[in-house]
This record gives C-alpha cells, sequence and structure tokens, in this order.
C-alpha cells in the first residue's frame, strides 16, 4: 500500500518535538492519523532516537483491551519508562479509556515524557481534557488528503488535472482508498463502511439515539444541501413536510453529534463590516464529497456546490479561522479566511464564462470596503493573471495544488 507522507501534519509534530507539551491529533475515522504516527515514529528513530523510547498503544487494538482503565493504562505505562531518556508515549484513539486525562496528566508531569495522542471525534477536547489541561496542549486538525496529496499518490495514471479532480470527486479523499487502483465501487463500499461506523459508534452510542433513521434522515438532508444557509428550525420544517416529525432542539442535538463526530464542519456566518459572529444560518460542509455522492444522487449542475465544499476543507487547511461573509443585508461572501487578524476573501463559482454570472459573484466582494486579498476561484481554464479591480480569478484546480 502506498504511505504518503503528509509532509505538513509531519512537520507539525517536529515543530512540537520533546516540548513540554501534550501533542493532540484529531479528525475523522479513516483520515489517516495512525499512519502518521507511525511516519513520525520512523523519523524519530532516523534521527536517534531508540526504538525502546517509544511506547505506541493504539486502543482499537484488542492486544491492549486491558488498558481502557486509566489506572492500568498508567501503571502500564509507568512500568516501561526508561528513566534517563525522553520517553515518546503515542495513545491512538484514546476516547475508548474512561478516565484517560487522568492518566495523561499524571504522565504529563513527569519531565522525561513527550506525549502524544489522537480521538476520531470532536468530544475529545470538550468536557474535562480542555479543563484539566488548559493551555498544556495543542491541537492539530487532522483531514482526509488534499487534493495536491491525492494526485501525488495517483501517480502517472491520469493525465489531465480535469481527470484527476474527476477521480478525487467520484472516489474520495480518505488515504486507504488509494489501496483499490481507484476502484469506485470497491472505494464506495469502504466509504459505506466508515460512514455506518461513524453513524452507529461516534454518534448514536454517545448520544443514545433510539431513532437511527432519523439522525440519518438528517445527515442525508445536510448533505444535499452543502454550502446552503440553514438551522434546525428549518430542517425540522423540512423534515415533518415530509411525515418525519422531530422538534427544532432534537435536530439541533443530532447536528452537534455529526459535527463532534467530524464528519461534518460548520462554517459559521461573519459580519464583514461589523466583524463579529453572527449566530444563525450557518452552512454545514461535508469531511469528503465522494461520501456525500455515494449518499446522495448527484447532478452534474451540483458540481458547483461540491467544488464549494472541496475549497472549505483546504482553507480550514491553510487557516485556523474560515466563515462564510455577511456583507450587507443580503450580500454574502463565500468564505473569510483569517489568520493573524488579517482577512482573504474567496468567491467559489463552477464558471463565470457568462458575464451576467461573473458580474452577479463578483459584487460581493466589490463591497467589502477594505484591500484585504480577494478571490475568485472557478473551475475556468485561466490563462495568466485576470483582474477586475483588485479581485484576482484564479483557476480552483490550480490554486488547490499550491
Amino acid at each position: 500500500m502506498k504511505r504518503l507522507q503528509r509532509q505538513r501534519y509531519l512537520d507539525w509534530l517536529l515543530r512540537w518535538k520533546d516540548q513540554q507539551i501534550i501533542k493532540v491529533v484529531t479528525g475523522v475515522r479513516r483520515c489517516g492519523k495512525s499512519t502518521l504516527f507511525d511516519i513520525y515514529q520512523d523519523e524519530l528513530i532516523k534521527n536517534g532516537v531508540c526504538r525502546e523510547q517509544i511506547l505506541a498503544i493504539n486502543f482499537e487494538d484488542l492486544d491492549f483491551e486491558d488498558l481502557t482503565d486509566y489506572k492500568e493504562l498508567y501503571r502500564y505505562v509507568k512500568a516501561r519508562l526508561l528513566p534517563d531518556k525522553m520517553n515518546y508515549i503515542f495513545f491512538d484513539e484514546i476516547q475508548h479509556v474512561q478516565g484517560y486525562e487522568k492518566a495523561v496528566d499524571s504522565l504529563f508531569l513527569r519531565e522525561n515524557c513527550d506525549i502524544y495522542i489522537t480521538g476520531s471525534n470532536g468530544y475529545l477536547l470538550s468536557g474535562e481534557l480542555a479543563t484539566l489541561l488548559t493551555g498544556r496542549y495543542v491541537e492539530l486538525s487532522m483531514l482526509p488528503l488534499s487534493f495536491k496529496e491525492f494526485c501525488s499518490g495517483l501517480g502517472t495514471d491520469f493525465s489531465s488535472l480535469n481527470e484527476k479532480f474527476e477521480q478525487y470527486i467520484h472516489v474520495g479523499s480518505f488515504p486507504y482508498v488509494l489501496r483499490y487502483g481507484y476502484g469506485e465501487e470497491e472505494a464506495k463500499e469502504y466509504m459505506s463502511g466508515i460512514y455506518n461506523t461513524i453513524l452507529l459508534n461516534d454518534i448514536v452510542k454517545r448520544l443514545r439515539i433510539n431513532d437511527v433513521n432519523m439522525l440519518e434522515a438528517i445527515a442525508r438532508f445536510m448533505m444535499h444541501n452543502i454550502g446552503n444557509r440553514t438551522s434546525p428550525s428549518a430542517i425540522s420544517g423540512t423534515m415533518t413536510s415530509q411525515r418525519m416529525k422531530i422538534d427544532p432542539k432534537t435536530v439541533d442535538r443530532y447536528i452537534r453529534g455529526l459535527t463532534d463526530s467530524l464528519l461534518f464542519y460548520e462554517a459559521r456566518r461573519y459580519n464583514i463590516k461589523g466583524k463579529k459572529l453572527l449566530v444563525s444560518m450557518n452552512k454545514y460542509y461535508v469531511c469528503d464529497v465522494s461520501m456525500r455522492n455515494m449518499l446522495v444522487r448527484s447532478q452534474d449542475s451540483d458540481i458547483g456546490h461540491i467544488l464549494e465544499n472541496i475549497i472549505y476543507l483546504e482553507l480550514k487547511r491553510r487557516y485556523r479561522e474560515v466563515y462564510v461573509g455577511q456583507i450587507g443585508t443580503d450580500g454574502e461572501v463565500d468564505f473569510v479566511a483569517i489568520r493573524d487578524g488579517m482577512p482573504v476573501y474567496y468567491q467559489v463559482s463552477q464558471t463565470t464564462l457568462d458575464d451576467q454570472v461573473l458580474a452577479r459573484e463578483l459584487a460581493p466582494l466589490r463591497k467589502i470596503p477594505d484591500n484585504y486579498p480577494k478571490y475568485l476561484l472557478t473551475l475556468d481554464d485561466v490563462f495568466g493573471e485576470m483582474d477586475y479591480e483588485g479581485i484576482q480569478k484564479m483557476n480552483a484546480l490550480k490554486w488547490l495544488l499550491e
């Protein structure tokens, strides 16, 4: 199986190596967290760390089932620490350990322990861990393969950029799909397994949901409506009109489960002029568009929303803050990405070769009363720079490869 380096994530781990702080890697199931740890451990050994200094435990491996009690886990690790050397401790899928934060906290107090943990849902950094270890951990939010990473794994099988993008949409961005030789049917079966595991293990069990069919109906609704503003009340109304009565509070609880499992990401609305977050009618994007295509009948006309979803995930990789921009009462900029207080604005469209469509897509960007960078990303072939009064039009696929 091809093992991609995921260099951006590897560099993050290397940057924090030996620092007295807990490294937390979060990400949806099967996005590559365990493989990242394997690659990082190989890197440690290449740089002079002895294998005896590395202690790695994957709590989805039955060999370590007895360690899901935090006291047993602590005793097990403590007995294997080398007293005169740095110990590199890896806890993979640690959410399976009840009270794990107590064991992690005790190990953190030891100066010769460099601790790395992963988890497959947003619950990992909620509650006791965040409270107990405030200021003592850093988080790496890991996503499935970017388009650039996906292309590097394809080799020479697909010549044109458009062919690679079609493949990315259809077989998905989870690293494991590259094992199947890019077959769509095998990839769909694998994707179905991930989806069902997330629903049943990460949401239904944790939230004690009885109506699994309703949860799945809401997940499908959200996938069908990626890039559209919505709310628990709006979803409740739609479900009720389809004779699936559910109250908005329950919808909100289900949405929280879907986002905490990292199956979906919530993009909150941001008032560009007032520089403040708005509280309602946010947008949701799925962690992998091929999973959406598996569950929702996709139309060719839907490529605009699919592209928007992919651009959103890429912005999440590049920026800490990504919002939907609100300008005035009815103007909307697809994304406002902020780093160190500096915004960059992005508008996304399948094509703007029609003059009316171009004018419509440029209009919100032109309303923004500042001089920060503004981009229009499309699938149009763009030769050289196309600049519209400071708004730069770029080919989205080339931008994804930057």
